[in-house]
């Protein structure tokens, strides 16, 4: 799976409306939900799932046994608080019915709270509206850099006021990639899905079939929402995912190229795969 490189970011996947949802960023080592963890997901140590639909999570009990079977380590499953003791709950179950350990490391992680990844990383989860427990995830990179009174300081003064116990650097952060999951266009009061470097959102419905209100009764999210908000999104890049199997992949860039404004169509790179013929 060669993967679209957007932002910097290597993104390999797909999604699908109800059917499936994987997506892998490379470069960070990690997943957003793992659909029916397909063979390229075994790769991904950190899964952060969003919800517990079947489409988004299914796959979890496949992907740590085949882990476990291939001699990897346990994965890391981070999930919104209220479906960790159901999901311990269902490795029980499997680890019952399979005899096999099913080794994983399940975090419950939810908005206001925060997770250090490979050192320079810090995820965040935030509210995704939907019809069950749902959150999204923003990635934000630290950086470190000398303090702005010691630039220019000789490296003997800089050492020294190491050695005096100071802290010689600041640390500052910036969004890198915000994941919203499924979820109504609220989510898009959350600054990262605005302000993130790649910002991957789904747009499930994108013509008039569904209407704008039955799109929101059903917990999703409708092109025309999108374009009300162009404006507001300051993303270098937009990846728009977990579009309706209704659509094939001509109607789904038509209707991006009819609705969208330029300057927001020009950032915009719809997921089409498999599903979307």
């Amino acid at each position: 799976m060669s993967g679209l490189v957007l932002a910097g970011q290597t993104v390999e996947g797909f999604s699908v409306g109800g059917l499936e949802t994987y997506i892998r960023l490379r470069e960070l080592g990690l997943c957003f939900d793992i659909g029916r963890a397909p063979e390229e997901s075994l790769s991904c140590g950190m899964v952060l799932f969003t919800h517990g639909h079947v489409d988004h999570m299914g796959g979890v009990i496949s992907h740590a046994a085949s882990r476990a079977l291939r001699g990897m380590a346990p994965a890391t499953y981070v999930v919104p608080p209220p479906l960790a003791p159901k999901l311990e709950a269902l490795l029980e179950i499997w680890r019952d019915i399979d005899g096999a350990d099913l080794p994983c490391n399940i975090v419950p992680l939810g908005p206001g709270e925060s997770l250090l990844h490979k050192r320079r990383y810090r995820i965040r989860p935030f509210r995704a509206p939907h019809f069950q427990p749902a959150q999204g995830y923003g990635i934000w990179e630290q950086r470190s850099k000398l303090r702005e009174d010691l630039r220019g300081c000789s490296g003997s003064e800089i050492r020294a006021a190491r050695e005096a116990g100071e802290d010689v650097n600041v640390t500052t952060e910036f969004p890198l990639v915000s994941f919203t999951g499924d979820a109504t266009s609220d989510v898009f009061d959350e600054e990262v899905v605005r302000k993130a470097k790649l910002s991957i959102f789904e747009t499930t419905f994108v013509d008039d079939r569904v209407s704008v209100e039955s799109a929101r009764e059903k917990g999703h999210l409708h092109l025309d929402e999108v374009v009300l908000r162009a404006d507001d999104f300051e993303s270098e890049a937009i990846l728009m995912t977990h579009f309706s199997a209704r659509y094939n992949a001509r109607q789904i860039q038509a209707a991006l190229d009819q609705r969208l404004p330029a300057k927001l169509r020009s950032r915009v790179t719809p997921l089409l795969n498999r599903f979307h013929p």
